[in-house]
C-alpha cells in the first residue's frame, strides 16, 4: 500500500462521515426554514435563515454576561446544534431608577406584526409573520405599570419603556406607536 493510498482512504472516510451527518441535520430541520422556489433552471431548495450570535457585556459586578440570539442553540462538544423556526432577537434591558428600557433587534417586520405582552413579570415579544418568527421572554427585575407602558419601533428597533411600580397586576398587552 502506498502512503497516500491511507490518506485517500481517510479522506472518503470524511466525506462519507460528512455526508450523513448533513443527510441527517437536513431531516431535522424545522419544516418552515425550508422552501422550494422556482427559477427558469428548474426549482431549488432553500434553507434558512439560520442565525447565530452573542454579545458580551460586563455586568455590575464586574464580570462578563454573554447573551446568545438567533435561532440556532449550539450543541455540547460532538452533538448537532438545536434549530428552531423562531428567531430570539438580540436584547438589551437597563434597570433604571424609576423605569425598566427594554431595547430589542426585530428587523424585517412591520410594528403591526409584534405582539408585546407583560405576564407574571416577564415581558414577552413575538412576531409570526410567514417570512419572520421571533420570541423571546425577558425577566423583569420588578413590578411595571403597565398603564403607562410605552414602545417604539423604527428602523428594525423595538424599545419598550415600563414604569416601575410597587405592586403587581393583571397582564396586559402593550401597543406599539
Amino acid at each position: 500500500m502506498r502512503p497516500f493510498d491511507v490518506i485517500d482512504e481517510m479522506m472518503r472516510e470524511f466525506e462519507r462521515w460528512f455526508d450523513e451527518e448533513f443527510r441527517r441535520f437536513e431531516r431535522e430541520w424545522p419544516r418552515e426554514l425550508v422552501r422550494e422556489v422556482r427559477t427558469p433552471t428548474g426549482i431549488r431548495r432553500e434553507i434558512g435563515p439560520i442565525v447565530y450570535g452573542y454579545s458580551i457585556t460586563i455586568g455590575p459586578d464586574g464580570r462578563p454576561v454573554i447573551r446568545e440570539f438567533g435561532n440556532v442553540r449550539p450543541g455540547r462538544r460532538g452533538e448537532v446544534p438545536a434549530l428552531t423556526g423562531e428567531r430570539e432577537p438580540l436584547v438589551d434591558m437597563i434597570d433604571e431608577d424609576k423605569q425598566i428600557k427594554v431595547v430589542a433587534e426585530v428587523p424585517g417586520v412591520k410594528k403591526e406584526d409584534i405582539n408585546l405582552l407583560v405576564r407574571d413579570s416577564k415581558l414577552i415579544i413575538r412576531v409570526d409573520t410567514e417570512a419572520r418568527k421571533y420570541y423571546k421572554e425577558i425577566d423583569l427585575p420588578e413590578e411595571v405599570e403597565l398603564e403607562k407602558a410605552k414602545a417604539t419601533y423604527n428602523n428594525g428597533v423595538l424599545e419598550v419603556v415600563l414604569p416601575k411600580k410597587g405592586e403587581g397586576g393583571p397582564s396586559k398587552s402593550i401597543k406599539i406607536e
